[in-house]
């Protein structure tokens, strides 16, 4: 690698000498796989989640991005391809979904609640509603992410929530806060994403959305901090124009601040990737969220 190569560990420059004991990691580690490689990287650079857990996903996707970029040379992977694998919708069981719908009031069904996915079979059960039900399916989550389950007391589980980390740059959020690229590298962490939300098609009860939503904005702060060690200060999600109004997050009394420019979540160097634009809407999750934001 050469001195003059300009890269970046998800916002953080990473240094000619960094990339020099990457490079020679992967020399003297040959036999791991790449995560290990991954793990490797990470505990001798410090690249950790405020909570002391290793950025391990996100530090594989920073090696293969190199080796795209023909920076380095990694082991072949090992394993199957994901294309190769079972898709989360052909794991349900007939008795996955009750056969009656499930209408009424959010009063009379109620009150609304969210339980955190955290068993195997609970897992399999949300990926495969989601992958089933959802318009976009399911993908495996980037980065830090929390999975829920949307329950009512009086009719069980209707729905699914995911949040996970932000998107790395969005010119309409980012001229909301006011901040510049120091400032956003900064307080990006404190904000967390609604990439998923779902209520069941069998499920006919007005107003359930929003009040899940509600529900949310409540918990994701404690949740968020028992997980990661981070509180955060903001949620944002995407919604596409072409399918949805915006309807539930308007009820919800989140703001909407304009339109996507149509690039990829995760884009870089500013290239469009075919990404339809969708609107963005935020929810502060507390007083003056923007200027704490700025103040990190």
């Amino acid at each position: 690698m050469t001195e003059e190569a300009q890269v970046q560990f998800f916002g953080i420059a990473a240094s000619p000498k960094e990339l020099e004991l990457i490079e020679g990691i992967i020399k003297d580690c040959w036999g791991l796989s790449r995560s290990e490689l991954a793990c490797t990287v990470c505990e001798l650079l410090g690249w950790r989640r405020p909570n002391g857990r290793l950025k391990q996903v996100e530090c594989r996707m920073f090696l293969e991005r190199l080796e795209e970029k023909g920076m380095l040379r990694l082991p072949p992977p090992r394993g199957p391809r994901k294309k190769n694998r079972v898709r989360p919708a052909t794991l349900l069981k007939e008795e996955d979904l009750p056969p009656q719908p499930v209408e009424g009031t959010v009063t009379a069904l109620g009150p609304v609640n969210l339980e955190i996915v955290k068993t195997q079979e609970d897992r399999r059960l949300w990926r495969g509603w989601v992958d089933q039900y959802h318009y976009l399916g399911y993908k495996v989550p980037f980065g830090a992410h929390l999975c829920y389950f949307v329950g009512l007391e009086k009719a069980g589980r209707v729905g699914c929530i995911q949040v996970s980390s932000p998107a790395w740059r969005m010119k309409v959020r980012d001229a909301w806060i006011g901040w510049d690229d120091k400032q956003r590298l900064r307080g990006l962490q404190h904000i967390v994403q609604n990439s998923r939300f779902l209520i069941l098609p069998h499920v006919r009860v007005p107003n359930l959305a929003s009040t899940a939503l509600a529900a949310l904005a409540r918990r994701i702060v404690d949740d968020w901090h028992a997980h990661y060690g981070i509180r955060p200060l903001l949620l944002e999600t995407f919604v596409d124009v072409a399918r949805f109004k915006g309807t539930i997050y308007k009820a919800a009394n989140w703001i909407p601040l304009g339109l996507t420019t149509g690039r990829g979540r995760m884009d870089r160097e500013w290239k469009r990737v075919g990404e339809a634009p969708k609107d963005v809407y935020v929810f502060p999750l507390c007083r003056k969220a923007r200027e704490k934001l700025k103040s990190l």
